[in-house]
Formats: structure tokens, C-alpha cells, sequence
């Protein structure tokens, strides 16, 4: 089997990005977007869904950090989409209920080719370390238009706004590791339209 890779390089007037994901990897992560929380939850991310990721990014945080997470997402949704490839064999829905002491975030997916973004975490501070917390919906629409896929991400409870997007990003991990495992049942892609 293919090792499932993909390099994608993204510059623009407001941020330089190159990203390096490895789909059936162990964890291994070397991440510097220059916001310490959003690199913890892209670790996180990583560790979670047995990914391997390198990623550098050089974003205008002198005006804020909106453009770095919003082009990261493009990017990183770009990158499992290209190293997925044609989709053959593979689940494609994934689906994760996960706790985090007081918080539980549902994540569901579908590796459609339909980009759709549901969102609803209750965020209750307008930042967690240097990063906004209105871009967490930032990020993960950006991710599901750059790659192609319908994603749902649904907070049960939870009181502690670090916890709770860190369980989305966690739950976010494990259902796209289980949409992407190969099964040997599968014929092709799994789709009546035979394509997706």
C-alpha cells in the first residue's frame, strides 16, 4: 500500500505556509504557527489521530491571528485531501464522542467531496492565549472547504472553554483516523455513484 502523503506550500500577502502530513503515521509533530494554543491543538490534533505533521507558518500576527488559523485550515484541508487521494477502500464517515474531564464534543465526518461545515461549541471567552476563539469556527470550515468534507463538530457539555475546543480538536482527530482506515470489504470507493 501507498504510503498516504502530502506537501503543500500556500504563500499569500498575509501568510507562508508549508505543510508536510503523513496520513498512517505515529503522532510525530513539528508545528510553529507563532500562536502557542493553536499549536498545542494542531498537536494535539496530531498525537490523537496518529497523523504525521510538519508545519511552519509565517502569518501577519502584528494584525491579528485570524489570517494564520483561517489559512492553516485551507491548507491542512488541502493536504488530507491530496494524500488521501482517489479514496478507494476507505471508510469515509468517521464519527467520535470524546470526553475531557467536565467536557464532551461530538465529532462526525464524511469524506464526500461536499464541503459542509455544522458547528456548534459554546465558547464563552473571547481568547484562549493569544488566539481568538471565534476562529476555532474559522479553522474548521476552512478545513472542510480546502478538503472536500462534511464535518460535524457538537459540543454535548462542558464548562471550560480550553477543554472543550480541545476535545473538538481531539474528537476532529480520531474520526478522521477512522474515515480514512482502509476496510477489505470495500470495493473501490464507498459510494453507489462509484466516485465521490
Amino acid at each position: 500500500m501507498n504510503a498516504r502523503y502530502a506537501k503543500v506550500v500556500r504563500t499569500t500577502k498575509e501568510t507562508d505556509i508549508s505543510l508536510e502530513l503523513k496520513i498512517d503515521g505515529s503522532g510525530i509533530a513539528d508545528i510553529d504557527t507563532g500562536i502557542g494554543f493553536f499549536d498545542h491543538m494542531l498537536n494535539s490534533f496530531v498525537r490523537h489521530g496518529f497523523f504525521d505533521m510538519n508545519l511552519t507558518v509565517k502569518g501577519d500576527l502584528e494584525v491579528d491571528s485570524h489570517h494564520t488559523v483561517e489559512d492553516t485550515g485551507i491548507v491542512l484541508g488541502q493536504a488530507i485531501k491530496e494524500a488521501i487521494g482517489d479514496k478507494a477502500g476507505i471508510k469515509r464517515f468517521g464519527s467520535f464522542l470524546l470526553p475531557m474531564d467536565e467536557s464532551l464534543v461530538m465529532c462526525a465526518l464524511d469524506l464526500s467531496g461536499r464541503p459542509f461545515l455544522v458547528y456548534d461549541l459554546d465558547l464563552t471567552v473571547e481568547r484562549l492565549g493569544t488566539m481568538d476563539t471565534e476562529l476555532v469556527k474559522e479553522f474548521f470550515y476552512a478545513v472542510s472547504y480546502g478538503c472536500g468534507m462534511n464535518l460535524h463538530i457538537k459540543q454535548i457539555h462542558g464548562s471550560n472553554n480550553h477543554h472543550i475546543v480541545e476535545a473538538a480538536f481531539k474528537a476532529f482527530a480520531k474520526a478522521l483516523d477512522e474515515a480514512t482506515k482502509y476496510d477489505d470489504r470495500i470495493d473501490g470507493v464507498l459510494s453507489t455513484k462509484g466516485a465521490l
